[in-house]
């Protein structure tokens, strides 16, 4: 099984230093262009798209707008749109290293490992030591299963890198395939020596620790993986499986509990808390996981097996004949489920049907036994503890039948060897507080022409300015006051059109503070905040008491630069002083205090704002957050349990993690 988990990001930063807007390119293009590459670091990639279309649009023949609008569909895993972007790219300008880099990789993304390698060697004609270039390349040819390829680049990279971390876990990877143990641990031991900071070098460590049976160093590598990716369900599950070999069973259903937690759908992590519970006697939990398995996964005969086992230890005959005889019929030459139906009839007190059975199980071992070839066991075949449902193979070979059936009732685990093919470099993924798995404060409210999705806690939040607007026409579009705004791919369009059409008028020295208004907040939206801030500037020149304005601006302002908290926040108190009724403005102050570390203040802010609105479930939220980064648990638990009851769901997860 080969699992591709594409980076989705190549050092998104230092590939924008090294790809700037030529001088040349006309001023609208340039400003486009540049927009869009913001948007791109924000994240943004669907928004960051509509940017470079329109640059594309605007002047076709740059190189530049492709390679960005490629690296956006790199980010949302549209490789076939990424290739196709990146080769638009190279036509426009063949010396662009990166390109070569980012199309290689989009092709190994696909499976085309050999165009993949194509790429990485004319990209490296340009840049000899590009250190990622070299990477992909040697990964690729492990792939091909071209190892001595593949060690050479290693050796290449390893000597002008030897502290490259993804280098070495790679390295030892295929050091790992190629079934030199030895020499795979020594080169992961370097990696973890250095500071590892990767999960796959810690993975594959584990993996080779547990093939050698030492389990106490096993679970060190997966404590320390679980460390950088605490919310992976995959890793409990394996780390259950090395606390299960060191009868930790308590510390085992822990980690399949909180897999299950993190993704109540993972098949894996219920089937094997069933056989867990099976083990200790657990039956009738045992058999709800079960029969949860097979309402994910009908097919899956792994689990209906087992659940036929679980009902003979219940003393239910009956329910385990029909189990054992949907395996029957679908593996008639399958000789252990003939076993289990003799048990079951024996229960019964039919002891003819018993022998019977018993008998049809011996014929069966005796056929294989004598001609393996001419009489394969027709079995479930089994990979990685999964069960095949389509695969009616013979045993592995020299594997005997109680090896089989000892991976057939083993507890699954997820093969790092197999999986970290291009997992490796989690250090430069965009969205870094994903991985840290940050809990972050309700975001903060800000005006848009686009309205959210209604949620649970979706309330309306007044705001008595914004109301007038919309019931006196001052603009085209109805204003919303949302928390955190997006923009969808149908509403870009729509937006970029209004903002054009808002600065001809601003050009033609026609438009009013409404206008501008409108223009601050489509900008804004299309996070262009630059231009946002300008034209709330405008709007509030025209309209000082301007409250709407004020909102906007503080927020373009924060959005833009964390580092403008002091300028956002007297744009803040000008809205409050104007209407001080604005307890969403208090939120909005609360979450620049808490971004700030000013957990005090920040506690302050969020109590306004539920002095004007004791039901606003967001302040509560944000407030019990708050607490509990100042260790205060008690009044953490109280504001996140109220703010459950009002709809803000992620109360009940940050309470349930807490206790």
């Amino acid at each position: 099984m080969r699992i591709l988990k594409a980076i989705r990001n190549i050092v998104i930063m230092a590939v924008m230093a090294a790809c700037a807007v030529p001088a040349a390119a006309q001023v609208n293009a340039e400003q486009v262009l540049t927009i869009g590459q913001n948007v791109l670091s924000m994240d943004d990639y669907m928004l960051s798209i509509q940017y470079f279309n329109q640059a594309i649009k605007a002047k076709p023949y740059l190189a530049e707008p492709y390679f960005f609008r490629a690296l956006a569909k790199l980010q949302l895993e549209d490789y076939k749109g990424a290739e196709e972007d990146a080769t638009l790219s190279m036509e426009r300008n063949k010396f662009y290293t990166d390109t070569y880099r980012l199309r290689g990789f989009a092709r190994q993304s696909m499976g085309h490992d050999s165009l993949a390698v194509l790429d990485y060697l004319a990209g490296l004609k340009y840049n000899p030591r590009d250190k990622y270039m070299l990477y992909f390349k040697g990964v690729a040819e492990t792939e091909l299963k071209r190892y001595a390829d593949a060690d050479t680049t290693f050796g290449t990279l390893l000597r002008m890198y030897p502290g490259f971390e993804e280098g070495l876990g790679a390295r030892g990877r295929l050091y790992a395939i190629q079934g030199d143990t030895v020499k795979a641990l020594a080169s992961l031991q370097k990696a973890m020596d250095q500071g590892a900071r990767s999960t796959n070098t810690f993975l594959l460590h584990a993996e080779l620790s547990t093939r050698q049976q030492k389990w106490d160093e096993a679970l060190k590598d997966m404590d320390q993986a679980i460390k950088l990716m605490p919310r992976e369900p995959d890793l409990y599950l394996n780390r259950a499986y090395v606390r299960y070999n060191l009868d930790d069973f308590f510390g085992a259903m822990a980690d399949y509990n909180y897999a299950i937690e993190l993704d109540p759908a993972n098949e894996a992590a219920i089937f094997n808390r069933a056989l867990l519970r099976y083990e200790v006697k657990d039956l009738d939990r045992s058999v709800r996981d079960l029969e949860e398995v097979l309402k994910l996964n009908p097919d899956n005969f792994h689990a209906t097996f087992n659940l036929g086992l679980v009902n003979l230890q219940r003393k239910k005959p009956r329910v385990a004949l029909e189990q054992f005889n949907k395996i029957a019929r679908r593996y008639p030459r399958y000789h252990n489920v003939y076993y289990a139906l003799a048990e079951a009839y024996r229960d019964l007190g039919d002891m003819r049907k018993a022998m019977a059975m018993v008998h049809q199980a011996d014929e069966l071992v005796k056929q294989y036994v004598h001609n393996p070839v001419a009489h394969p066991l027709d079995r479930p075949a089994v990979q990685n503890g999964l069960t095949n449902t389509e695969s009616h193979s013979a045993p592995a070979e020299n594997e005997d039948e109680n090896e089989v059936m000892d991976r057939f009732n083993r507890l699954v685990t997820v093969s790092a060897t197999e999986q970290t093919t291009l997992n490796y470099d989690d250090k430069i993924k965009g969205r870094v507080q994903d991985r840290n798995v940050n809990i972050e404060p309700q975001a903060a409210y800000a005006l848009t022409f686009v309205p959210t999705a209604a949620t649970l806690d979706s309330r309306p939040v007044y705001f008595r300015e914004m109301d007038d607007f919309n019931n006196r026409g001052w603009t085209k579009r109805k204003l919303y006051l949302v928390s955190g705004p997006v923009v969808g791919e149908s509403n870009a369009q729509i937006l970029f059109d209004m903002a054009s059409e808002l600065d001809q008028k601003a050009a033609s020295g026609t438009a009013t503070a409404a206008d501008y208004l409108s223009l601050g907040v489509a900008r804004s939206t299309l996070k262009d905040y630059e231009a946002a801030i300008k034209a709330f500037d405008k709007a509030l020149g025209k309209s000082p008491d301007l409250s709407t304005a004020y909102v906007g601006r503080a927020y373009a302002r924060a959005a833009l630069d964390p580092r403008q908290a002091p300028v956002a926040l007297h744009d803040y108190d000008a809205a409050l002083d104007i209407d001080p009724r604005l307890a969403f403005v208090w939120v909005n102050k609360g979450n620049l205090y808490y971004a700030a570390g000013d957990f005090t203040s920040a506690i302050e802010c969020y109590g306004k704002a539920l002095e004007l609105d004791p039901a606003f479930g967001a302040a509560l939220y944000n407030r019990g957050l708050t607490y509990l980064r100042i260790g205060n648990r008690r009044l953490a638990f109280n504001d996140l349990s109220k703010a459950g009851e009002l709809g803000v769901l992620p109360s009940y997860n940050l309470l349930k993690r807490m206790k």
